[in-house]
């Protein structure tokens, strides 16, 4: 595999993939591969995702982020260690880091519909009162984004020489997470401390991410020469990023890239940034022991043996979530 610095994230058609023209299948997944092996991102069209639906959910989670403090701290459940409802400003912060993000967020979860016994092991999502839109919107793009996951973790398998399906039971009722999040706006920039940013430099947690278009720019990664590139994508695309569990599953074979969201220039600090990824994780009790077709001489195991379970609660303690 070339290596190769990209200057911008690839463009990809989920719809070359599902097309039943092999070609056309092969040629994806040897893309979304060089792509995964040199930068971790790539921005995918035709992911099922609507306008509507996209621009249903915005205007929901604004309005819900426009609410009093007071009013959205009700939906705020310490216990639950941010996993469903609200998380309030400052509360997460990227691993290593003690300064709190420039940022609240919701959480919507899974919501398991058939007999699964896994239905157990997760809390009900949280609602507000104030916007019963959310509840219809929100699981709608839930599964939406989740079925393009599906999709693409397919062809990564393709890509990583496994059955086609290899992830598919692993992902089924998984663990999976909506993050609508709101930028708040900074009203005295002084005021806060001269290290807090919108997002620090981090890698995602899970299998893979799924990002809706962001609502103003500031998203970067950092490439392989060490140099900050911003990811723009288009209207129609979803940004789709490997995350640490798959790093660690494929021994650093795909890269979970560090990114971050940078503060605007400061006449802009008023004014809100949001966006929605999608954290796509697996069943708890998933094996994460690296792949041995991933492991050779010139790449010795790098990591550990760990279910992903236990590598979530091990991630949430370390940015801040879980105590």
């Amino acid at each position: 595999m070339s290596e190769r610095l990209f200057d911008e994230i690839p463009s990809l058609d989920l719809a070359d993939f599902t097309s039943g023209d092999p070609q056309k299948k092969q040629a994806f997944v040897d893309a979304l591969g060089e792509a995964y092996n040199n930068i971790g991102f790539v921005a995918i069209k035709n992911h099922g995702l609507t306008d509507e639906q996209t621009a249903h959910l915005y205007d929901t989670i604004q309005k819900f982020f426009s609410l009093s403090d007071e009013v959205k701290t009700r939906y705020e459940i310490p216990e639950l260690a941010g996993q469903r409802g609200y998380i309030g400003k400052g509360k997460e912060h990227a691993k290593g880091r003690t300064t709190g993000d420039l940022k609240e967020f919701y959480h919507v979860g899974q919501h398991v519909i058939d007999n699964d016994p896994i239905r157990d092991q997760y809390p009900d999502n949280i609602w507000p009162e104030e916007l019963p839109a959310l509840e219809q919107i929100g699981l709608k793009v839930y599964k939406t984004l989740e079925s393009a996951g599906i999709k693409m973790l397919q062809a990564i398998a393709l890509y990583l020489g496994l059955d086609e399906h290899y992830f598919d039971n692993k992902v089924h009722n998984g663990n999976s997470i909506l993050r609508p999040i709101h930028y708040f706006p900074i009203e005295n920039p002084e005021a806060v401390p001269a290290d807090a940013v919108r997002a620090a430099e981090h890698g995602d947690i899970n299998l893979i991410t799924l990002l809706m278009g962001a609502s103003a720019d500031g998203l970067q990664v950092l490439r392989k020469d060490n140099k900050w590139i911003s990811i723009t994508a288009l209207p129609d695309q979803v940004v789709v990023n490997v995350g640490d569990m798959l790093q660690r599953l494929t021994n650093n074979k795909l890269k979970s890239t560090i990114h971050r969201v940078v503060n605007p220039p400061r006449e802009l600090m008023k004014t809100s940034r949001y966006s929605i990824p999608f954290f796509m994780h697996p069943r708890s009790e998933m094996d994460l022991s690296c792949l041995e077709n991933c492991i050779d001489g010139d790449n010795p195991k790098q990591y550990d043996d760990i279910t992903a379970g236990e590598f979530l609660n091990q991630r949430l303690a370390e940015i801040g979530l879980k105590k």
